[in-house]
């Protein structure tokens, strides 16, 4: 009698799309190929890895936004963390990142007009305290770059404390920045010059 090894579950449809993205990524560096190789691994973990009630982590999407003409980026001062971060959120259930970033733009900046650039802009995994009866957990944040229009005029929303437009060369060397943020304008400069 021969023994086969045990079949690895399938995958489901929104695994699936999260892999040819995230297997498309191009790294700029060590460090970010080696995220994408623990976000391809998290991808096939379990397919509620985009449900915020998957506890261990979920995927989020988050944009990059900047300005038309790609000097400025804006933040949000998010309310619950009290830092400066782009914005961005949960996916809750949909697997298209590049659509959870522009509805996160959306939502939490009230611009119209935005626009996602093609393909996965950076990579980052990080902890998000326990709040209220919310357990600790991880965020596997797929970040895309999201273009404003010609009105840059914003609306701060119920997630933020404020929102404003960031010299993206500051933010760069700005030491007290959040070092993924910081990481992103290096990325920004580096392309646009």
């Amino acid at each position: 009698m021969q023994h086969r090894p045990p079949r690895a579950p399938a995958l489901s449809p929104g695994q699936q799309r999260l892999l040819v993205v995230l297997t498309a990524y191009r790294p700029d560096s060590a460090a970010q190929a080696a995220a994408r190789e623990a976000f391809i691994g998290f991808a096939r973990s379990h397919p509620d890895c985009c449900r915020r009630q998957h506890v261990p982590g979920h995927f989020t999407g988050s944009a990059w936004l900047v300005s038309a003409d790609g000097r400025r980026v804006l933040l949000t001062h998010h309310r619950k963390l009290r830092r400066w971060l782009q914005l961005g959120g949960h996916a809750d259930g949909e697997s298209d990142l590049a659509r959870v970033a522009l509805r996160e733009a959306e939502e939490e900046s009230g611009l119209a007009g935005l626009r996602v650039e093609a393909g996965v802009f950076d990579l980052d995994c990080h902890p998000i305290p326990a709040h209220g009866s919310e357990p600790g957990h991880r965020h596997w944040d797929v970040r895309y770059i999201v273009r404003a229009g010609a009105d840059e005029r914003f609306r701060v929303g119920a997630e933020s404390l404020d929102l404003a437009w960031w010299p993206v060369r500051d933010l760069a060397r700005d030491a007290a920045a959040d070092p993924s943020l910081r990481r992103m304008a290096g990325k920004w400069l580096a392309r646009t010059g």
